[in-house]
């Protein structure tokens, strides 16, 4: 799976879309709800895989990664790996790396390079 990183892109305007969640807290309640539900249909001695990365938000790092992983791991699913996807580089950028880098710098933000591939088992 392949959540949003909480609020950074809104995908619709329906309340229970993580994407809409009113804090961190509303979006990792949220997103647990969604693990537990995707969870309880996956068969033991499965795997179950999250990519998401962090966010930045009020000149603070927000390691929503390893938050999501912790609620992962409070449904009892087994870390099996954390891989670090290396995203500089990355297609979506379009080779426009001194815009984000300037913007960041004169907004108080960190570009961030990497996203988590989180390997879980039941």
């Amino acid at each position: 799976m392949h959540p949003p990183y909480a609020d950074i892109i809104k995908f619709s305007d329906k309340k229970e879309d993580l994407s809409n969640a009113t804090s961190l807290k509303d979006f990792l309640n949220k997103f647990s709800n969604v693990l537990y539900n995707t969870a309880d249909i996956l068969e033991d001695g499965r795997y179950l895989v999250i990519v998401i990365g962090d966010k930045y938000t009020k000149g603070q790092w927000v390691p929503l990664g390893f938050y999501c992983m912790n609620e992962a791991m409070k449904l009892g699913l087994t870390l099996k790996s954390l891989i670090v996807k290396n995203m500089e580089g990355n297609r979506a950028k379009r080779n426009q790396e001194a815009i984000w880098k300037y913007r960041a710098l004169s907004s108080d933000y960190h570009i961030f390079k990497h996203e988590y591939i989180l390997l879980f088992k039941k």
